[in-house]
């Protein structure tokens, strides 16, 4: 990493610390050594940025202080508008009117040189989802997810079977091709997912979801894990030994 960008990343990670952050950890993150980040603190008390701490203890920026805005390099100007046209075709109309709003601000302080690196010329997004039916029902998942509302959906199953549910809905999954709704079904008592393209119709319910502590996409993650653990446990219990 080129002394610029590791000076920039330092001052990034020191920002808005409530707790300082030792001279490892700084190594750690920017790949280069301990003595090598003592002097890039030095550098920068030097040019004038409040930093508090010592070395062996750790460092963090005086709160209250801002950092001037930070430019992009070419790189990282490619992956944030490729991700901007990312949500722009692959999510719900509000989303991409957002990215669009966000792609115009960037672009209003790029200087020209920059302005020229467009993901378009060479990496395309195709945009067909932003008009499927599934886009209009995203919008709808996430609006209910924050107001806390549950829903009522008519699903196609895999098996080609109608099914209606009435859901609290945790979160929204992106796996490359399809959305999911990761919810509690309150008809199977358990976590379930569906897919956002076999979602027939949807209505959000004139009440709160049901309130649970034990509810949450956090503790639907956990189980996924748990699961996975003990699948790949039992694979190495009956695969044989080695001879």
């Amino acid at each position: 990493m080129a002394k610029a960008d590791r000076l920039l990343t330092i001052i990034t990670l020191l920002k808005g610390r409530r707790t300082v952050i030792t001279a490892r950890q700084l190594a750690e993150v920017v790949e280069t050594s301990e003595r090598t980040i003592y002097r890039d603190i030095q550098v920068l008390l030097d040019t004038g940025f409040p930093i508090e701490g010592e070395a062996g203890v750790g460092y963090r920026l005086q709160p209250g202080f801002e950092i001037p805005p930070i430019m992009f390099t070419a790189e990282q100007l490619l992956a944030v508008q490729l991700g901007l046209k990312m949500v722009k075709g692959w999510t719900d109309r509000d989303l991409a009117l957002a990215a669009e709003d966000a792609r115009l601000k960037i672009e209003a302080i790029l200087p020209e040189r920059l302005k020229q690196t467009d993901p378009e010329k060479n990496v395309i997004v195709p945009a067909y989802y932003i008009n499927s039916p599934a886009s209009d029902i995203s919008l709808v998942i996430r609006k209910a997810i924050k107001s806390n509302m549950g829903l009522t959906l008519e699903y196609t199953r895999a098996d080609g079977e109608f099914s209606n549910r009435v859901v609290q809905p945790l979160g929204l999954v992106f796996w490359g091709q399809k959305w999911t709704l990761i919810a509690f079904c309150l008809l199977r008592d358990e976590y379930r997912e569906f897919r956002l393209d076999r979602i027939q119709h949807i209505n959000v319910n004139n009440q709160p979801a049901v309130i649970r502590t034990d509810i949450s996409l956090d503790d639907y993650i956990q189980k996924i894990k748990e699961k996975h653990a003990r699948k790949a446990c039992d694979k190495t219990i009956e695969s044989p030994k080695a001879m």
